[in-house]
């Protein structure tokens, strides 16, 4: 007879896995002192524990171990058989899964390490409606830089992410934002900056109301629909992370219809930027304000306020133009934060105008 400690050295299961295994009815001690509650193992045990220890190293499950067990000594060793190789058919699995886990978790790794080579260098292929995919376009072209000196923001951002392409534009003054439904990709995130010229090569095939397919391979973009295709070289550069620019505080809200605001703008008063403009460059700057009851109103010359909000007229004009709407929702933060323009049916496309302080 074994006791307890001389069963867990000669079987390799520690003391309180063998008080476990009683417990669990897998491997019961021969006797059981009444009086002390010590357990003795019988000599025949050794084997059956060193068996279990081995089962549960390979990590078997208990139920299955127990039929093991059971049939260890049996004439027919089939059901044995079947059980241990049951258990290697679920490690290979497993295996092969953490390995696919892994792989996951290394390109994770290589991403926050290089973020904006691993958008730039993945591919995708991917149908995005024709009309889905204009809209987009035309919501947004109006915001890409004309900037030789800034070439990273000469272009489109097309943005892969799951079942969604963001178009996104910018030249630091203004953004604009845009989405389309995707199918086909359902994959990673991708990043590509089409160049101006080839969004609006790609624009001009968009007349259809038909699917059309959006390839990126690395540094390439493709646009085809039917026998016409438009396709060109990406920039290399990094865009801005646009989501975090606009991530803006809530503000206040007011409905304009665009026809009667859009006169307003034009043909309301304007104050010069010539003590500070944006890049340096003198514009006309409209300053709105919200009135008690709601309606945007282009104040006169000398009609200052705390709350009021001055935009590049230009500006704000092209963005009322790209909303493309009867009516949209002007959102005013402080004076110091941007001026979004959004839509009334989706949140999903709105473009933000950066103000400009106005020295008085």
């Amino acid at each position: 007879m074994r006791s307890i400690g001389e069963m867990a050295r000669d079987s390799g299961l520690s003391v309180s896995a063998l008080r476990f295994y009683d417990g669990a009815g897998l491997l019961v001690p021969t006797w059981v002192d009444p009086v002390s509650g010590y357990r003795w193992y019988g000599p025949e045990q050794l084997e059956e524990s060193r068996l279990l220890a081995r089962l549960r190293r390979a990590g078997m499950p208990l139920a299955d171990i127990r039929l093991v067990l059971a049939g260890w000594s049996s004439a027919d060793t089939d059901l044995v058989r079947k059980l241990l190789q049951a258990h290697l058919r679920r490690l290979e699995l497993g295996l092969s899964d953490a390995r696919s886990e892994f792989s996951t978790l290394r390109a994770l790794l290589e991403y926050r390490e290089n973020p904006m080579t691993m958008l730039r260098t993945a591919t995708a292929r991917l149908a995005v409606s024709a009309p889905e995919l204009a809209a987009a376009v035309d919501a947004v072209r109006f915001a890409a830089s004309t900037d030789p000196e800034l070439p990273t923001l000469g272009g489109l951002l097309f943005d892969i992410e799951g079942e969604v392409l963001h178009v996104v534009a910018t030249d630091r003054y203004r953004m604009a934002v845009a989405q389309a439904g995707t199918t086909g990709h359902g994959g990673p995130r991708v990043q590509v900056i089409v160049p101006s010229p080839l969004a609006d090569a790609m624009r001009a095939l968009l007349s259809d109301d038909a699917s059309v397919q959006l390839t990126v391979d690395g540094d390439r973009v493709a646009l085809e629909t039917g026998d016409r295709q438009a396709a060109g070289q990406c920039l290399d550069h990094d865009f801005p992370d646009y989501r975090r620019l606009v991530r803006l505080p809530a503000g206040r809200r007011a409905l304009v219809d665009v026809t009667a605001f859009r006169e307003a703008v034009q043909t309301g008063p304007v104050r010069a930027s010539e003590v500070r403009g944006q890049d340096g460059v003198p514009c006309d700057l409209s300053v709105l304000k919200v009135a008690a009851d709601g309606v945007v109103i282009v104040c006169e010359d000398g009609d200052d306020g705390e709350d009021h909000v001055a935009v590049n007229r230009e500006f704000l004009l092209h963005a009322l133009a790209a909303g493309d709407r009867e009516q949209l929702i002007l959102e005013f933060g402080a004076p110091t934060a941007p001026l979004a323009i959004r839509r009334t049916d989706t949140e999903d496309t709105f473009s933000i105008l950066m103000p400009v302080r106005l020295e008085n």
